[in-house]
């Protein structure tokens, strides 16, 4: 599958997001959502007001969804897609540091040569 140009921008976008480590935050105390601004605020020691933005541009990329309870909004990722990529990514970095360049790229025939 060879992705258009319009969905590499979206991917790019969502990777440019999630490059903000406040922001990450905000989309993991999602994953197990929903959950309200204010608890997402207290589990990442961050202002609601600052959560709220975050969430904004969370939920206009399609990270997050919303659901209103009352005057209560609560958040949750927006798919099992967001849950994949955060979870994947994390055990990508709880993954030992290559020994040598051979086997970072193992595998990956055209990145040996730089």
């Amino acid at each position: 599958m060879t992705p258009s140009e319009d969905q590499i921008t979206e991917v790019a976008e969502v990777f440019r997001l999630l490059g903000d480590p406040t922001r990450l935050k905000v989309v993991l105390a999602c994953l197990d959502g929903p959950v309200s601004v204010g608890d997402i605020a207290t589990a990442i020691g961050a202002s609601v007001s600052l959560v709220s933005h975050h969430l904004r541009l969370l939920k206009g990329a399609r990270m997050v969804r919303s659901q209103r309870d009352g005057r209560q909004i609560f958040y949750a990722a927006a798919d099992q897609h967001v849950r994949n990529i955060l979870t994947d990514m994390i055990e990508h970095a709880n993954e030992p540091a290559s020994e040598t360049p051979d086997e970072a790229y193992h595998g990956h025939p055209l990145l040996w040569h730089r």
